[in-house]
């Protein structure tokens, strides 16, 4: 088939129909006018690689364990519908687990510095043996904790029928004779009666111990720590299924997850003089199939891709992705609205998308020249820079997620808003969902031109006219900067998206 052939293929097979969101549930959804706790906030939100848990960690150290619960009566007929290829009815549902406190309050004598128990990353491991493994940390200390049912032992019962025992008199019992038996010397019987002396034997009441019912029990298997000199602000597990990384502002450090005493330092971007410190490291991520590559972003905008065969401190990125500014553009806030907060690799390890504050890119691990698509989320906010970095709000760090088949990404905003978008070729999805029972409430689609440019998507948010006070976004609403939807994760398999709206947890299904 020639070139062009292909193409029209591709065009009469078109890009995929926008979803339809609706809601699912809610966890720990909040009455009108109900003050929120600062410790119930929710700062993580981590499904595990089967999609059939999902973990949450707060602002006061809690982790939060939901299981599914759809698949169990059905997870026969599931999997037959998956190798028909045909879409299930059902939607994902989930219950609550358990819980446990992972981190405490710490206070570092040396520093003078409290150290919060906030969680700011969960990240499952492999389950073996019927056990979750998941790592969770704080600003410093990273813990690996075991989830397992345990049998709980419990009196149940006494060996004696009620109905058959008088007090502490005698048992009555037909089958039980009180006549005395012929006894022979040393202690010998003649007949092998066992029977009670006349008057019997006060009742005796032992107690029976089973195990009547299993409790979830959360063990901390290992904690790393005094690894880090700098807040941690990512964690990632290795495909290899030993080894993990935490990273912080100035290193990176590859620990196995077995030796909790040893950490090997692979990226170090700490200057000989702290004076010269341009940029510091933001997020990073393991490669989901090589074990031996990974990628971390900067507060400059760049993502560099590095390969630890190469050397033992991999200072020397393989491959660099930034977008160069276009000429006169440059402002006070041009550094700080590029940061990027978060990266994600695509299921396939191809992409990778990365958040900075105005926008979502998606990157090919092939092309460094610059992005593939980028997606404008906060457009209308341009104008308000000024007033975002009084209140600093421009220092808000918005996660990003893409589908288990690659074709969507999402991200959150604030109103407690949080937008999805059509990344294939020729997609012009773009929906912008609220983090309530009714997420169509704001619109429904405000897609109007294609999605997938290098160029800015003035059609899908624009500023609207005559709007002051606060930034506004397409469909004429005022953004509120106290509500801001930051943590978000898309199931691996299915399109449902579990987001967190200060402390409720809301999941949505398409």
């Amino acid at each position: 088939m020639s070139n062009g052939g292909a193409k029209a293929a591709v065009a009469s097979v078109g890009a995929p129909q926008p979803l339809d969101w609706k809601f699912s549930q809610v966890f720990g959804e909040r009455t009108a006018g109900e003050e929120v706790q600062e410790v119930d906030i929710i700062s993580a939100i981590e499904f595990d690689r089967t999609g059939d848990h999902l973990a949450t960690g707060d602002r006061g150290g809690r982790v939060v364990l939901f299981e599914r619960t759809d698949t169990r009566d059905y997870a026969g007929h599931r999997r037959d519908l998956e190798k028909m290829n045909y879409p299930m009815n059902r939607h994902p549902e989930f219950r609550y687990k358990t819980e446990f406190q992972s981190h405490e309050p710490e206070f570092d004598y040396l520093k003078s510095l409290e150290i919060e128990e906030k969680i700011n990353k969960i990240r499952w491991c492999q389950s073996a043996n019927g056990a979750l493994f998941l790592l969770s940390t704080n600003d410093k200390t990273i813990k690996f904790w075991k989830v397992q049912e345990k049998k709980v032992k419990k009196v149940c019962d006494m060996n004696v029928d009620s109905s058959k025992a008088m007090g502490n008199g005698p048992i009555v019992d037909s089958s039980i004779s009180t006549s005395s038996k012929q006894f022979i010397e040393n202690g010998g019987c003649i007949r092998n009666d066992f029977s009670f002396p006349t008057g019997g034997f006060p009742s005796l009441r032992l107690p029976v111990v089973t195990s009547l019912e299993t409790n979830l029990m959360a063990r901390c298997r290992r904690i790393y720590a005094h690894a880090h000199d700098y807040h941690i602000n990512s964690i990632s597990n290795n495909s290899d299924g030993e080894t993990f990384i935490s990273a912080d502002d100035l290193r990176i450090n590859l620990w196995n997850l077995e030796i909790s005493n040893q950490s090997f330092n692979i990226v170090d971007v700490k200057p000989a003089n702290m004076e010269d410190l341009t940029e510091v490291v933001t997020s990073a991520e393991f490669h989901p199939k090589h074990c031996n590559m990974l990628a971390y972003s900067s507060s400059k905008g760049s993502i560099r891709l590095i390969d630890m065969r190469q050397s033992a401190l991999c200072d020397t990125h393989s491959k660099l992705f930034e977008e160069q500014d276009a000429p006169g553009t440059r402002s006070f806030f041009t550094e700080i609205i590029a940061s990027i907060s978060d990266i994600k690799f695509a299921k396939d390890g191809r992409h990778i998308l990365s958040r900075d504050y105005m926008t979502l890119k998606l990157w090919d691990i092939n092309m460094d020249s610059g992005p593939v698509a980028t997606f404008q989320v906060h457009e209308h906010l341009r104008p308000k820079l000024c007033d975002l970095y009084e209140n600093d709000s421009i220092f808000d760090k918005f996660e990003c997620c893409l589908s288990g088949d690659g074709l969507r990404v999402a991200t959150g905003s604030y109103s407690n808003l949080f937008r999805v978008f059509g990344c294939s070729e020729g997609s012009t999805e773009a929906t912008t969902l609220e983090a309530s029972k009714n997420p169509t409430r704001r619109q429904g689609q405000t897609s109007s031109r294609p999605c997938r440019s290098l160029g800015s998507l003035s059609g899908v948010v624009r500023r609207v006219k005559g709007a002051d006070n606060l930034g506004v976004d397409a469909n004429g609403n005022t953004s509120d900067f106290t509500t801001k939807l930051l943590h978000l994760a898309w199931h691996p398999t299915e399109n449902s998206i579990a987001c967190a709206a200060s402390n409720s947890l809301y999941m949505y299904y398409a």
